[in-house]
């Protein structure tokens, strides 16, 4: 196998966007947009660092990828259309192999109908993989993490802990319920598509998905906004087998586990029958779990009976 060979193999044989003019096959792409705001955003993924292969299956590497991509786009109001990706290839992983992965890829990108339009192949000592995604919002419609005011409902959508116990199942093999459940959080994680763009006509609400637990996506959220966040820990929505592990790890998994890539996000109280609504359309879950305060720190406090903490930034981080 060599480098031309491997694009020509996971070239789509046609475009389902109408705006692509020209895709894979020049120096670059070209799409043809003009009604509607572009939001971009990349991920990197390292093999020993994101994923391995005790954690992920090939496909689910491909997949989560792309799949952590739309979430940003999701957090930001944006439309799915297109994707790049850069692959940096070791000699250890066969053409099968990452087959799959781009299966996994096209996957997660066909659910939004999305085109991958180009990118870059390379050799290197490690399997790493980064995914440009390009979206579209209507225009000053795009969601702004800078977007909460006092007085604003803090919700979040579906339940969070999940990835993170899915990887601890994976790393600690044992007799666990709903395990498929979990594992699959945390390798065919969802996407908040749908219920993103529901909230299209919402003159305001700010959103940050949950990638690196809500400690730190709640904290990101007050500092643009130069607000505080008042969070109740016993609010906070977790899957019906969630009890099953010790209390500590279920307080540190729903707070700084992240990759559930749910939505944290903030709106004003007289639209929150409107949130209620675009949840119901799309199916899906959303809890009330805090509320907004205009205080001089841009602060985040966990509650619990009645007593009150501050709630710092402890996910993951890389470079600490």
């Amino acid at each position: 196998m060599d480098e031309f060979d491997f694009i020509n193999s996971i070239k789509q044989p046609t475009y389902r966007q109408s705006s692509v003019i020209k895709g894979i096959g020049d120096d670059a792409a070209v799409i043809r947009q003009t009604t509607q705001d572009t939001v971009t955003a990349v991920d990197t993924f390292v093999e020993g660092v994101h994923f391995t292969n005790v954690t992920m299956e090939p496909f689910h590497i491909g997949y989560r990828a792309v799949a952590a991509n739309v979430s940003d786009l999701a957090a930001m109001g944006a439309t799915p259309a297109f994707y790049l990706v850069s692959i940096v290839i070791p000699s250890s992983w066969n053409k099968e192999e990452l087959n799959q992965i781009y299966k996994g890829m096209h996957k997660m990108a066909s659910i939004h109908n999305m085109d991958l339009i180009g990118g870059d192949t390379v050799s290197g000592k490690e399997l790493t993989i980064s995914v440009t995604v390009i979206g579209f919002a209507d225009k000053d419609k795009a969601r702004y993490r800078s977007h909460a005011a006092a007085g604003d409902i803090v919700f979040v959508t579906g339940t969070l802990g999940d990835s993170r116990a899915g990887l601890h199942i994976l790393e600690n093999p044992g007799t666990y319920k709903d395990t498929d459940y979990f594992l699959n959080r945390h390798r065919l994680p969802e996407h908040r598509v749908s219920f993103s763009e529901k909230l299209g006509s919402l003159k305001r609400v700010s959103l940050n998905d949950v990638s690196d637990g809500i400690a730190n996506e709640a904290n990101e959220i007050a500092e643009a906004s130069k607000v505080s966040l008042h969070i109740e820990e016993n609010s906070i929505p977790v899957s019906k087998q969630f009890y099953q592990f010790p209390d500590k790890l279920q307080y540190e998994w729903k707070l700084f586990g992240g990759e559930d890539f749910e939505l944290l996000g903030t709106v004003p109280k007289h639209d929150w029958e409107r949130v209620i609504t675009a949840a119901e359309g799309t199916n899906t879950p959303v809890t009330k779990i805090g509320y907004v305060s205009n205080q001089t720190k841009s602060d985040v406090y966990i509650e619990r009976d009645g007593r009150k903490k501050p709630l710092f930034k402890q996910g993951y981080t890389h470079l600490k």
